[in-house]
């Protein structure tokens, strides 16, 4: 089980520009939905902007101490454009 913090921080830790905004989608501490904005994902395809947050949470991931995470990416121009 993780705090959303604890999400936060490690993704940030990979991605220091990193905006990130973390919901728990059950209450659990295990099922996440995550946005991250970077400016990291300029010039990257989607598979590879998530690669990037999927490596920032291997040790978590593969613990299980998170079983599920619905994902969204954005450069901050598309995030501006979207918001």
């Amino acid at each position: 089980m993780m705090s959303p913090q604890q999400v936060e921080e490690m993704i940030k830790a990979e991605l220091p520009d990193s905006l990130v905004q973390v919901q728990d989608l059950t209450g659990g501490g295990d099922h996440y939905q995550v946005t991250v904005v970077s400016s990291q994902f300029a010039d990257k395809g989607l598979v590879q902007q998530h690669q990037l947050v999927y490596s920032a949470l291997r040790q978590a991931m593969s613990s299980e101490a998170i079983h599920a995470l619905a994902l969204k990416t954005y450069t901050p121009e598309a995030w501006q454009n979207s918001h």
